[in-house]
């Protein structure tokens, strides 16, 4: 393994004290249960979210305002211990706040640890109302290793940015949980991995693939997709990602969407661009309407080499809530 840590069993505990320290003016750090929190939070809806660490900039690099309120995620590729969550839900229950709403990628590990903090916190917090919006955007594969149901991956990214917008515009909890269900109902997503990747902690790959196969429908944990297939090139494998995407809500000529093309956290910028050009073309030939676009690293799985593409469909409250400002410390919105 070449990586630069110190101890792997404190990667996440290292990563988490520079983030804090590059950012101590807007955000607080409670390193016991790996919780960012924005410093000061307006009285409206607060947001958390947090599934393993590995993922950068998810979640622990998009706390802010128009974003997260806390992150609380566990370690890398773990679901974080509920009691994370619980310390993290009552850290923003002792603040003003109209609600707390905790965002929840559908991995089986999540919703245990997700679910039993809220239930400890409604006991202990009778006079706070938690709301839950469970992110579950990936086509790939219904069931995997690590979940029942379908993945959440880079989607989440719009819910998210949707929900935040709507608590910042001074929604009701009720109301900002339906725009994350409205979004996480219009956003599909599917990843190609070139290569694997290798957890600190683990010291090795956590799967292997030959130079010449990729792994069709990845998860962004190394879960297994779809096939493991022979390199093509790179229209093809778009040809293939984007009408698994496409053809699942369906998308219909004329819709509105956001168009993100994702790395998984070691493709080239320009192959990520290169990726977004045949996507858009291949949104031309369907009369979908690109307005917005997304091209970088979101919801990353270490050092892996791949991609996924996300299309979200838009309609003006939803187009209105991503072109709301946003300011974070990796600033990807």
């Amino acid at each position: 393994m070449k990586k630069f840590v110190d101890d792997p069993a404190n990667f996440v505990h290292d990563m988490f004290e520079g983030i804090y320290l590059a950012n101590q003016d807007t955000l607080d750090w409670v390193p016991e249960y790996n919780i960012l929190v924005r410093k000061e939070t307006p009285d409206k809806v607060l947001i958390m979210q947090g599934s393993g660490s590995g993922h950068e900039p998810a979640h622990s690099m998009i706390v802010g305002p128009g974003m997260l309120d806390a992150c609380c995620p566990g370690n890398v590729f773990a679901a974080p211990p509920m009691d994370y969550v619980l310390e993290c839900t009552k850290l923003l229950a002792a603040r003003p706040n109209k609600g707390i709403l905790h965002l929840i990628n559908n991995y089986t590990g999540d919703r245990m640890a997700w679910d039993m903090a809220k239930e400890m916190a409604e006991a202990e917090l009778p006079d706070t109302e938690i709301g839950v919006v469970i992110v579950n955007d990936d086509v790939a594969v219904q069931d995997s290793l690590y979940t029942v149901g379908r993945r959440g991956v880079a989607g989440n990214f719009f819910v998210i940015k949707a929900v935040a917008a709507a608590a910042e515009a001074g929604k009701s909890l009720a109301e900002v949980v339906a725009v994350g269900e409205k979004v996480n109902g219009w956003i599909r997503s599917m990843g190609i991995a070139l290569t694997s990747c290798t957890p600190p902690a683990k010291g090795t790959p956590i799967f292997e693939i030959g130079d010449d196969e990729i792994e069709v429908g990845v998860g962004i944990h190394g879960e297994p997709g779809r096939r493991r297939d022979k390199i093509r090139p790179a229209s093809d494998i778009m040809d293939e990602v984007f009408a698994a995407v496409a053809d699942d809500l369906p998308y219909q000529a004329g819709d509105r969407v956001a168009v993100m093309i994702n790395g998984l956290g070691g493709t080239p910028i320009s192959e990520l661009y290169l990726l977004y050009g045949l996507a858009a073309k291949k949104c031309a030939e369907r009369g979908l309407v690109i307005a917005k676009n997304y091209v970088g690293e979101y919801c990353t799985s270490l050092e892996m080499a791949g991609f996924s593409l996300t299309l979200c469909k838009l309609d003006e409250e939803i187009e209105g809530y991503l072109n709301a400002p946003a300011e974070i410390p990796i600033r990807v919105f």
